[in-house]
């Protein structure tokens, strides 16, 4: 099954809205604060949706589609194929450090282990301009909406590790298991595909401090917050040294 089947083709219309709403919400973000960046790097890309509509917004910057994961590249260049100019790499040696206005990493944080996801900022980092921007969005696993989640996982594969009720419950709880399967999504590179046990408040502490986290905020209805919204985007600058703090939520 495609990247795409499981996400933008899904059979449920909620979550097939939800996966579109999420890519747009994470461009309006970066809107909001870079009016026209000169390169733009999609880090960890998928089947390159984002790609297609960063194209359309900003017509005349370079866009870097990174993805390690040799399969969904494939995917990304078939989707892309009509967007000319875009650059395509497996490898990130391949990319040029300190060279990108903005830097989009969606949907990615959530599958890595420690070690990778230091190393994923460490790269962001890297790749940045001085000032650069970095928009990372992530599922909210914790509390309310790792319940409805959970029941909606339950509905379709009961059982499975992000499917059964102990661990529905003691995500729901604060508490996400520790124990997640772990898999290799390329040769040495680690992951987990469930995204349950994942908790994006361990990973804002690590954003704050590689990064000036200047904005967080909840989608698709920031109002509601992560206690209520399936999603949560922090929007964070590059600084040389030092830690940043919260300015919006």
């Amino acid at each position: 099954m495609s990247y795409a089947e499981i996400t933008f083709r899904d059979r449920n219309p909620v979550k097939r809205w939800l996966q579109r709403h999420r890519l747009a919400f994470a461009i309006e973000l970066c809107r909001r604060t870079v009016r026209a960046p000169a390169a733009i790097c999609d880090f960890g890309a998928g089947n390159g949706e984002l790609c297609k509509l960063l194209a359309e917004c900003y017509r005349d910057a370079r866009l870097v589609c990174y993805e390690p994961k040799h399969s969904l590249m494939l995917e990304a260049r078939k989707n892309l194929k009509a967007v000319a100019g875009t650059e395509f790499f497996e490898d990130l040696r391949g990319i040029e450090s300190g060279t990108m206005d903005v830097v989009f990493c969606l949907e990615v944080f959530e599958h890595l282990p420690p070690r990778e996801t230091a190393d994923a900022l460490q790269a962001i980092h890297d790749l940045l301009k001085p000032d650069g921007l970095a928009v990372i969005g992530v599922p909210v696993e914790i509390g309310f909406p790792a319940l409805y989640k959970g029941v909606f996982r339950m509905s379709r594969r009961y059982g499975a590790f992000d499917a059964n009720v102990r661990n529905v419950v003691r995500s729901s709880l604060f508490c996400p298991p520790k124990d997640r399967p772990v898999s290799e999504i390329s040769p040495g590179l680690e992951f987990h595909r469930q995204h349950t046990g994942f908790d994006f408040r361990s990973l804002g502490t690590s954003i704050r401090q590689k990064f000036r986290l200047e904005k967080t905020s909840a989608s698709p209805f920031p109002l509601f917050g992560s206690w209520l919204m399936p999603e949560l985007y922090f929007v964070a600058r590059k600084v040389d040294s030092g830690s940043g703090t919260v300015r919006g939520s």
